[in-house]
């Protein structure tokens, strides 16, 4: 056999670096419309193809077309267009209290918006979320009180979780929002079993899992799968695919698999690509996994195509290692403006209304800030007792607990 030479050690290498041309070539875009819907029940094994592809509802003028479209009416569009608005709001607000050192830390959601709104909004009362510390808008969406977000955030006072959680990291059962894990993709597994115990108790409830692009790469993310595929369990799988970990691109954590849904396709697991930047398709896509989850037939896995706009987290510095204006050519373009401008189209809402809207949502956003600081930020004002560090934890506080507690003179 002939030599093969010196073995090469292979790395992923992004299209472009900082100081280059943004690229967004490798990116495929159907014509908005023009992907299948397929019934609940199809067999995965019929619809390999929509792993690769890119579901669209809003097309250029921005007209909802195809067969994933008309699921909403105008008031529940009108409804996701605001609860978008106000997170974008919040984030604006929240990046720059962290900027005045009011908190220690926070992570943006820009450009990503509709992916957690429009999801929320599928979902019934009673489903679990198991989130990454990018779906706030599940909660916005849910009508939790901006005033304990924020609370959360400056772990205050009235902070629900007691400055027990790092800032950002919500949770809230009442609004199936779980606990938060700073440590990415525990939470997929976790999600996989919650399911798995609502079938085996014969309950009605589903639950999400969500993850990101990079977080992939964890062996939690592989281990979920095997099981959510094995026992059917009622779980929607969630991979929201930015473009971007926290420095590395896509490439790294995706392999040689070509997209992310495609690496359910081998567990047997129906799985579709949407674009994460159009309410109508990510809602509707939504839809259909959770009715297959809750109709026993099984797990989906969901790829949300958007791009995030903003710095991995109040921490990071993005123009390290990507390009300053890459944002503005993403193809898939604003989900804010894409949904303004499809109700704009469908005569129900108007440039002047928008602009009314956005100066109430900020008007809203900021008395829930002013409340929020009267109880505490991170430098100034109230904190939680630290009584509660012991508190929560057992159902009966063991001994050793209560002898801390007691030398700690709480």
């Amino acid at each position: 056999m002939a030599d093969a030479g010196m073995l090469r050690f292979h790395v992923p290498e992004p299209e472009v670096r900082p100081g280059g041309t943004p690229d967004f070539s490798n990116v495929t875009i159907p014509k908005a419309g023009s992907v299948p819907r397929p019934e609940i029940d199809v067999d995965p094994r019929t619809i390999r193809d929509m792993a690769f592809s890119i579901i669209r509802v809003l097309n250029r003028a921005g007209e909802a077309v195809g067969p994933w479209a008309g699921l909403l009416t105008d008031e529940e569009l009108l409804e996701g267009l605001r609860h978008m608005m106000t997170l974008r709001t919040f984030d604006a607000r929240m990046q720059m209290a962290q900027r005045q050192g009011k908190t220690s830390f926070y992570m943006q959601h820009l450009g990503e918006e509709a992916v957690s709104c429009a999801f929320r909004k599928a979902l019934q009362p009673g489903d679990m979320n198991f989130p990454t510390y990018r779906q706030a808008g599940l909660l916005i969406a849910d009508g939790y009180p901006m005033v304990k977000m924020m609370n959360q955030i400056y772990s205050n006072e009235a902070d629900p979780l007691k400055g027990r959680q790092l800032p950002i990291m919500y949770s809230s059962k009442e609004h199936g929002f779980f606990s938060i894990s700073g440590n990415l993709a525990t939470q997929y597994i976790q999600a996989v079993g919650w399911a798995m115990a609502s079938a085996i108790s014969k309950d009605s409830r589903i639950a999400a899992a969500w993850i990101g692009d990079g977080s992939t790469a964890e062996s939690d993310f592989h281990a979920a799968l095997v099981f959510a595929s094995t026992y059917k369990a009622p779980v929607v799988l969630n991979v929201v695919n930015n473009q971007w970990a926290i420095s590395t691109f896509q490439g790294i954590a995706r392999g040689g698999s070509g997209t992310f849904a495609a690496r359910g396709l081998g567990f047997g697991i129906p799985s579709l690509r949407v674009d994460g930047n159009d309410y109508l398709a990510v809602h509707a896509v939504a839809k259909w996994a959770i009715e297959r989850a809750r109709r026993n037939l099984g797990p989906t896995l969901v790829e949300y195509v958007t791009y995030r706009v903003g710095a991995h987290s109040s921490s990071d510095d993005p123009s390290a290692y990507r390009p300053k204006a890459e944002s503005d050519a993403w193809p898939l373009g604003d989900p804010i403006i894409r949904l303004k401008n499809h109700l704009i189209h469908k005569g129900v809402w108007s440039e002047q209304r928008h602009t009314q809207a956005e100066a109430e949502i900020l008007e809203t956003v900021i008395a829930a800030q002013k409340e929020a600081e009267s109880h505490g930020t991170l430098h100034a004002g109230g904190k939680p007792s630290t009584r509660d560090m012991f508190e929560g934890v057992y159902a009966e506080m063991p001994p050793h607990l209560r002898r801390q507690r007691q030398q700690a003179g709480v």
